[in-house]
Parts: C-alpha cells; sequence; structure tokens
C-alpha cells in the first residue's frame, strides 16, 4: 500500500506515545533521559513520558500484574538522518550494540539496534526512500 503524498490532516491524529513497561523505573528512566538524552516532559510517578521528536513521545511505566515487561515483539525506532552519529555518542557512553549501523537493501533504510535496560529492542534508523515524509 502506497503512502499518500499528502494525507488528509483530518485523518491524522496530533501526537503520539509509545509506552514500554520496566521491572526498574528509575534505571529505565536514567538510560532514556541520561544515556539517550531524551527530554522528561512529564513525571506521573508510575509513568515517566520523555520527548523523542516534536510530536512523538516514549512513555515508560512501572510494571505490574496487569502490564508486565514484555520486550518480545517491540521494536521502537527512533528515526534520524545521523545515525552513525547518534552511534558513536551511545557507544561513547557505554551503550553496547547489538549491531553496528548498516545498510538494510531490503528496507531501503540505514540503521542499528541496540537493547534498553528491560529487553526492549531500540533501532536507530534513517529511510533512504525519497517517499518517506520530512520531519516537521
Amino acid at each position: 500500500m502506497a503512502v499518500p503524498s499528502n494525507p488528509d490532516k483530518d485523518n491524522m491524529f496530533d501526537q503520539q506515545v509509545t509506552f514500554l513497561y520496566s521491572r526498574d523505573l528509575d534505571r529505565s528512566a536514567a538510560f532514556y533521559g541520561e544515556t539517550l538524552g531524551l527530554g522528561l516532559v512529564l513525571d506521573q510517578g508510575a509513568c515517566r513520558i520523555f520527548q523523542t521528536s516534536p510530536d512523538g513521545f516514549l512513555g515508560v511505566c512501572r510494571c505490574s500484574e496487569q502490564r508486565p515487561v514484555s520486550p518480545d515483539g517491540v521494536i521502537v525506532t527512533l528515526v534520524t538522518a545521523d545515525v552513525d552519529g547518534w552511534y558513536q555518542r551511545l557507544e561513547a557512553k557505554g551503550v553496547e550494540f547489538d549491531t553496528a549501523p548498516a545498510a538494510n537493501e531490503k528496507f531501503n533504510i540505514y540503521h542499528c539496534f541496540l537493547s534498553d535496560p528491560d529487553g526492549h529492542q531500540i533501532e536507530i534508523q534513517s529511510f533512504l526512500d525519497p517517499a518517506w515524509p520530512e520531519p516537521t
């Protein structure tokens, strides 16, 4: 299915939040806030919400029986034109990567993977396809 060249703004949401659950909220909040350098926009006690882009957010919440840590099948993708720069900055902070930056011809992207303290996969990615919309 092709991406519309001019999406109808009435059929789009204003913002997006992805929530992940953590066994140790303080440890995970330090990873996203200090290691990745994301700004904390809201501390709700059991959840902390960080800003990933002008309209994108990542919530990290204390897990519970109803909301256990479940990183299987979850990938948080952070899109940037500077994959190599992020790789170098985070590696200098001691972050261990699952993969080094590499081109993926099948999806026409350039990316690398790391994991957060609870095992959630994080992909740092650049779209190489000119059809991908530019950031606002």
